[in-house]
């Protein structure tokens, strides 16, 4: 599982450092990755060939020809590109990516368990913000859920 935020530096020829503990056989990213740009929000995507497996079962459940099957099939198949580690742990990303993504200099990886996200740090900054205001507001819904579950069973 792909877990923590590293702050990493991307050189003038776009080759990245993938932390060590992401470069493992247990999350099938231990030879290389696949990348693309992420569906929901302005980053790249990517993973290991488990994250794929998983992408893949997912199209796979759709009906074949339907819309949300050929969009996620453009997106995560034809987008992809298949990333090997170099002898040093890095990847070199595609131009393009780097452009869509807005990355340059300093980039955020985070970690999200069975994925990780490459981020430019301003727009890493903003998302951060964003996700802590919904998880504290998912948490509070979810505190509130459990205690009218709790008085509703007290009240049986």
């Amino acid at each position: 599982m792909f877990f923590s935020t590293f702050e990493k530096q991307l050189d003038g020829k776009r080759r990245l450092l993938i932390p060590q503990e992401f470069r493992t056989a247990d999350n099938g990213a231990d030879a290389r990755i696949f990348c693309f740009p992420s569906i929901e929000a302005d980053c790249l995507e990517a993973g290991g060939d488990h994250l794929l497996n998983t992408y893949l079962e997912m199209i796979r459940a759709l009906p074949f020809g339907s819309e949300q099957r050929s969009a996620l099939e453009w997106q995560v198949l034809g987008e992809q590109t298949r990333l090997a580690f170099d002898g040093g742990g890095r990847i070199t990303l595609p131009e393009a990516l780097c452009v869509e993504a807005g990355l340059a200099d300093t980039v955020m990886i985070v970690g999200l368990g069975d994925r990780f996200q490459i981020w430019s740090r301003d727009k890493w900054a903003a998302r951060r913000a964003e996700q802590r205001q919904a998880a504290k507001a998912g948490m509070a819904q979810l505190g509130a859920l459990r205690l009218a579950a709790q008085l509703k069973t007290e009240g049986q």
